[in-house]
């Protein structure tokens, strides 16, 4: 069990014949493409127990992680979908009880989306090893390092979501 206080933790001694790890940009790369493969593994298998596309469960994430009510037509934006494609998913996860379509503004033809009370709880229970492998992962910091790693996160979404793919 790790110390209550981050900061108190004190990072893995490593053998002393055992080279550091490598931070050259292929390093990176593999290692974000392994994390990546690991999440969408995850991903993949709550899609289809729970009779949704991999996209839904994204449009689920960018819902539930929105710093304000999400709209479909953000909703599109955020994942790169016709305003039809979107339709679609928001129609998917509304019938499967995922979400709930609130038209909450002065302009009632704004919709929010928000994710369904019932449905955050069977996502958190499904991900709880995602959770519990987040955090013994952290455990093997401390609390300086997980700052930096958290700002590395942070300024990698940042550079990806500024990032236009080729053809577009």
């Amino acid at each position: 069990m790790a110390p209550a206080n981050d900061q108190e933790r004190q990072p893995a001694e490593r053998p002393s014949d055992v080279p550091p790890p490598r931070t050259d940009l292929p390093a990176f790369a593999v290692a974000l493409r392994r994390m990546n493969g690991e999440i969408n593994r995850l991903v993949h298998a709550f899609a289809g127990d729970h009779g949704l596309h991999a996209t839904d469960v994204q449009a689920l994430a960018a819902i539930l992680d929105a710093d304000e009510p999400m709209t479909p037509k953000r909703l599109r934006e955020h994942l790169g979908l016709t305003s039809g494609a979107v339709t679609a998913c928001v129609d998917r996860l509304e019938r499967a009880g995922h979400i709930r379509r609130v038209r909450e503004s002065a302009d009632r033809r704004v919709v929010h989306l928000y994710y369904a009370a019932d449905a955050r709880a069977a996502a958190r229970t499904y991900f709880r090893p995602l959770a519990e492998a987040t955090d013994a992962a952290r455990s093997r910091f401390t609390g300086d390092e997980l700052t930096v790693v958290v700002r590395f996160l942070a300024a990698m979404n940042e550079e990806l979501g500024a990032t236009v793919p080729p053809g577009r």
